[in-house]
Parts: structure tokens; sequence; C-alpha cells
């Protein structure tokens, strides 16, 4: 321990604070949405290192503000339960218990060990989900699917899942004046009185949107776009990234995670970057140097 302390010198820190400077100020006073989850939850060293990277946020004059999913977690305490987990079109099939199950894995378990991990790198969290003071409305998702042999349409019913369609910002207003960070499962109720789960990203992209937020960062399991031999895109417009969904430059499960993005920027968000969660200090290596450590995602000029 005493040898990888002594390895960064004062002369070094100053160097690296110094460089970071510039970036710290431009995010003064600004929001900036992280969406956590994917490989980095379940690594203890990974998430001790993000939670370091929040509360320096916080301390630099950065409003942050956690979204957060939970999904092997959740199919873990299903199993558990011995509640079978139903899926149609990849997608999760909620019913009743199993909505109990998530959002008491979401807004509970999961939820309070991020705060508390926050809590111990020196700032203020406060756990929250789209329930508390009314801040996400849902409505029952609706997602078609295309049968491969006839070519035809039909309608999934994923029972409780759900699109985020009201969000207001008062309480996270409030929440940012008091200097505390919110951290916030993706679990909202309907005007119909049912309790929906909301696919995270698309929840966090929201919540940006309404929060004008500079910045919306995606952490998962990949360095972000890249092109065909293999190497970083550091920017693109919307365009560009459609017209690379289009040749397959961008495919796979990157199309979803890029048309979030698109969402997202269409919601009111000004950046968004699909970032590697792997990488130990990712939050403050996309935010405070001068090129990133993901793919940024603007609107066209």
């Amino acid at each position: 321990m005493s040898k990888e302390k002594s390895s960064t010198t004062p002369e070094a820190k100053a160097r690296i604070l110094a460089q970071a400077l510039p970036y710290m100020q431009r995010y003064e006073n600004k929001t900036v949405v992280v969406k956590y989850g994917g490989n980095a939850m379940g690594d203890v060293s990974l998430g001790e290192a993000f939670a370091q990277d929040i509360a320096l946020l916080k301390q630099s004059g950065v409003n942050p503000v956690v979204v957060h999913g939970g999904g092997p977690q959740i199919g873990a305490m299903l199993k558990k339960m011995g509640i079978e987990s139903k899926f149609e079109g990849g997608l999760r099939v909620t019913d009743r218990p199993t909505v109990e199950i998530v959002e008491m894995v979401l807004a509970g378990s999961i939820n309070k060990e991020i705060v508390a991990m926050i809590n111990a790198a020196g700032e203020w969290a406060i756990g929250l989900c789209g329930k508390d003071g009314n801040m996400v409305f849902a409505e029952k998702a609706k997602k078609t699917v295309t049968d491969p042999d006839s070519n035809i349409e039909r309608i999934l019913d994923l029972g409780f899942v759900g699109e985020p369609v009201e969000v207001d910002r008062t309480l996270l207003d409030l929440l940012a004046k008091s200097e505390m960070i919110p951290v916030i499962a993706p679990v909202a109720p309907g005007r119909d009185g049912h309790t929906y789960n909301i696919n995270a990203d698309t929840f966090a992209g929201a919540i940006a949107g309404s929060l004008g937020a500079s910045r919306l960062l995606f952490l998962t399991d990949v360095p972000g776009v890249l092109d065909k031999q293999g190497e970083l895109i550091k920017e693109l417009t919307v365009s560009e990234a459609r017209g690379l969904i289009k040749d397959g430059t961008i495919s796979g499960g990157m199309i979803p995670k890029v048309e979030t993005c698109i969402d997202a920027l269409d919601r009111g968000v000004e950046g968004v970057v699909i970032v590697n969660g792997k990488v130990p200090h990712a939050v403050l290596l996309e935010i405070f140097t001068e090129h990133g450590a993901g793919t940024l995602i603007v609107n066209d000029a």
C-alpha cells in the first residue's frame, strides 16, 4: 500500500488537478446524470471508485444525479423466491408478483447500497424512486414484434413494464439546493394506480431531459461506439450515428443504446456519452479530461 501511495507525488497530483481544472469549471453548477449498472455494480472496487467519482463531482460544484438498474439482481431474487422469469421478444414479462420483487430489489436493497457507498465517500446521498414526490408517472409500455415467417406484427403484453410519460423535477430541484445527491430507482406509478418497472436507460433519459442536463452518461460494459476497424469513435452527431446504423457499423446491442442516446437528446439533454463502466473512475475520466473516455453523441449543429 505504501508503494502505491508514494507513486503519486504531490507534484503529480498538482499537475493532474491543473489539467482537470478547466473542465471542472465548465461543469460548475451544471447537472450531470449518470446511469449506473452493468458490470460495475457487481464489483466492489469499481463500485467504490464510482461512489468516489460522484462525491468528487458534488465537491467540484457539479450537480450529479444517479439512476441505476439491477437486472441481474432482480433475476437472482426471482429465482430465490421461486418465481419463473418469462421473456417476450427478449424483454422480461413483469406480472404482479414480479413487479413486487422488482420494486423490493431496485428501490430497496440496490438503491440503499449505492446510497451507502456515496455517503461513505463523504457526501450526502438519498435514495428515491419515481413514486417519491410524484417525480415520474408511467404508462404501460406498448411493444411490437414482427414474426419472421409471416412478417405480421403483434403487440407484446409485458405486464407491468412502463414508459415514463410525465416527469416533475420539483423534488430534484429541492435536493440540488440542499446539497443532496439523488439516487433513483426506475420504478414509477401509473395514473391507473399500478406500479411499473421502467428500463433504466429510458428512465435516465427522461430524468436528464427534464433537468436539461449538460451530460447524460451511460456506464456500459463496452468502450463506446467503435468504427469498422474496432477503434473508438470519440464524438458523433445524431445524423452521423444514424448513418453508422444504416451502413452496419453500429450493430447488434449497440443499436438500442445509440437510439436511447438520441431519444435523450430529443428530450433536451445537451450531450450523451456511452462510456465503459468497467474502467475505474470512468465518470471522472469522461467529465474532467480533454478527450473523455467514451463516445459523445450530440445533436446536429
